[in-house]
């Protein structure tokens, strides 16, 4: 037995960026519906790809689950709610009114139609369906006026292989689908700043591993249930993140026992970045990702990034380096991290920070502070017994 039409919904995904791909297109939109099909295995839905466009059938009942899948998905730049009706003039039309009967339910006053005509042998061109899909609403509904300019709600029209008419579409996450641009390796703590720097880079279509550095038994068991909560926050928009949780505790002690104390910052970032590169290149990820703001704390001033990557060889990505606190805590509200972030556990960078950091590093200094400190070994034995937990909505094959 099979359930009636009106028991499904159906949900018009309107492609961005992809759609400036050119030869690569295909390739963007195959890992897009992948990414899709992950967020969506267990609503029951079918997916469909058109051009420009793609298309989500699933169950009514599912639809409030499909709808915060839609919300997490990069690579769209809006969605909508549509009905499907065949391409004659009165079905289009009918559906029109219908939508009409929304606006005028909510109490709104003004509207506008838009139309799009794919399929040119459609009778009405698209300024013909405008025109007579206003008067078939104000007809139907006189306290409605069509509003060219500034009108309260928009019904759109597309004419494909058959009719999509829908009221405004929701705003999608833009940028590409995670997956485009290889992956990276977050260095992830529990503060605000990098865990919304592995959402922006997610945004330009990387996948995201993790590393997070604990130092048991100065760094409380609240700090490391911290990250893993931020892990699963963002990973909610990156399509899982495996996290690296990695004791950090002996290079610390090695770092306060033989270097000078404004340095320990410094050095230990330059330990962090180490042992960051060695599981990365062990993962096959092609770069670091940082929540670094330039000028933000004693370690992130020009001088001193210069002394934390001054042994990588991967490129080091700073999505947030030119971004204010501000905009950055808007962000981390907007995708749901904050709230965590500020919990009051602190971390192994600031448990352990000298009362009067360096500043201004100089690069040739910190390597051979650095050298001096012999903590290979130590970083190595670290990933060594690292702990790994998977993140988020699991990342797909």
């Amino acid at each position: 037995m099979t359930m009636d039409e009106e028991d499904f919904a159906v949900y018009l995904l309107k492609l961005g960026e992809l759609t400036l791909k050119g030869g690569n297109r295909e390739g963007f939109e195959r890992i897009l519906q992948r990414n899709l099909a992950a967020l969506l295995r267990s609503t029951s839905s079918q997916i469909r790809a058109g051009k420009g466009r793609f298309f989500v059938r699933c169950p009514e009942k599912n639809s409030s689950s499909v709808e915060e899948a839609l919300d997490r998905l990069f690579g769209i730049a809006g969605w909508a709610k549509t009905r499907v009706c065949e391409k004659t003039p009165e079905q289009v039309l009918a559906a029109c009114v219908e939508e009409g009967r929304k606006i005028a339910g909510e109490g709104l006053k003004t509207f506008k139609i838009e139309a799009r005509r794919s399929d040119k042998s459609f009778p009405l061109d698209s300024y013909g369906i405008c025109c007579a899909a206003g008067d078939a609403v104000c007809e139907e509904f006189p306290a409605l006026a069509v509003d060219v300019r500034s009108p309260e709600r928009l019904i759109s029209v597309e004419i494909r292989e058959k009719a999509y008419v829908y009221g405004t579409a929701r705003s999608g996450r833009r940028g590409l689908p995670v997956g485009t641009a290889g992956r990276g390796l977050l260095l992830l703590s529990g503060g605000i700043d990098s865990p919304v720097a592995g959402y922006l880079m997610a945004g330009r279509g990387m996948g995201i591993d993790a590393i997070y550095f604990h130092a048991r038994p100065y760094t409380p068991e609240e700090a490391r249930d911290k990250v893993v909560s931020l892990a699963e926050i963002v990973g909610r928009y990156t399509m899982g993140i495996k996290l690296y949780i990695v004791g950090f505790t002996e290079v610390q002690k090695r770092i306060r026992e033989r270097a000078p104390l404004p340095w320990t910052t410094v050095l230990l970032r330059m330990a962090m970045m180490e042992a960051a590169e060695k599981l990365a290149r062990k993962l096959g990820d092609k770069c670091l990702i940082t929540g670094e703001s330039l000028s933000q704390v004693a370690s992130q001033t020009v001088e001193n990034i210069a002394c934390t990557q001054s042994g990588t060889v991967l490129p080091v990505l700073r999505p947030l380096i030119g971004t204010d606190k501000e905009e950055i805590i808007r962000t981390a509200c907007a995708i749901g991290s904050y709230e965590t972030s500020i919990l009051p556990y602190q971390d192994c960078c600031v448990l352990f920070s000298p009362p009067h950091p360096v500043l201004r590093g100089d690069p040739l200094e910190a390597r051979v502070l650095y050298g001096a400190l012999d903590a290979g070994a130590l970083i190595d034995e670290a990933l060594k017994k690292a702990e790994l937990k998977k993140c988020g909505i699991p990342a797909v094959s």
